[in-house]
């Protein structure tokens, strides 16, 4: 039975689709059946992410409307044979929605899959709760400043009661925390909440923390996932997630502020 991960925060802005796709394409690398839905009908940026925007024919409205089948909309990475994407509508209102018809599709991947990654749409509207009822796992997506973190303990909150886990009084979702956009040099000058401020609001394991990178809209612009782009501190430290998220200790990187080299302080560089 596939293991159904949700990819969630509270703001928007805060790097769910690209971590989204940096989760499922480095589950798919290690050699994992994955797939990877888009639940953010309306607006759709997970196809562009992953550079397979023309190829979208069908999307998850499609399917649960009966309207294509789901071997018809699921689009096969070109770079990750194990890696399907199922894209979002930008034509339809989220209403288009259902409980049951997410939950058919989510039944029928499990079937062929190890895992199932769902990007959700921030907030609490109805793309957000759909994508995190059947959830069996939960990455919480933060940038380290207090309205992002406010607003992630909010949908805390509601994945500890408002899931199909919750309701049938089975093992809660297991949470764990990704904190995003992170600069120890602007932590350094109190511009910035901490790792250990985050964790103290939160109270979640620590499963990532990825720096501020220019490597990451560089990748989104290209239709690269940054996890690809494995000579940037970003992308090394996604590959440190899903190590993580597969069971291995991995110290975090790219949290402190690095020294300066010989030249560096003698011209202040």
């Amino acid at each position: 039975m596939a293991r159904i991960i949700v990819v969630t925060s509270g703001k928007g802005g805060v790097g769910k689709t690209t971590t989204s796709a940096a989760l499922a394409t480095g589950l798919a690398a290690r050699g994992h059946r994955t797939a990877v839905i888009d639940f953010d009908v309306g607006l759709r940026n997970l196809d562009l992410v992953m550079g397979c925007e023309r190829r979208v024919v069908f999307d998850l409205v499609n399917v649960i409307q009966g309207e294509a089948g789901l071997r018809q909309a699921l689009i096969r990475d070109k770079r990750q044979p194990n890696l399907s994407i199922l894209a979002a509508s930008q034509t339809r209102d989220k209403d288009a929605l259902s409980l049951e018809g997410v939950g058919k599709v989510l039944d029928e991947l499990a079937e062929s899959h190890d895992y199932i990654v769902c990007d959700s749409p921030a907030g609490i509207e109805k793309g957000a709760t759909m994508a995190m009822y059947f959830a069996d796992d939960a990455i919480v997506v933060t940038n380290p400043e207090v309205s992002s973190v406010r607003d992630s303990d909010r949908m805390i909150g509601i994945l500890s009661s408002k899931s199909r886990r919750a309701e049938q009084n089975l093992e809660p979702i297991r949470e764990r925390l990704l904190i995003t956009r992170y600069s120890p040099e602007r932590v350094a000058k109190g511009e910035m909440l901490s790792i250990e401020d985050v964790q103290d609001i939160l109270a979640l394991d620590l499963i990532g923390v990825i720096p501020e990178s220019e490597s990451v809209l560089n990748a989104s612009n290209a239709g690269v996932p940054v996890i690809m782009d494995e000579a940037s501190n970003a992308g090394q430290a996604y590959q440190d997630m899903v190590d993580r998220y597969l069971g291995e200790e991995l110290p975090h990187r790219f949290t402190t502020v690095g020294k300066k080299g010989l030249f560096g302080r003698l011209f202040g560089g």
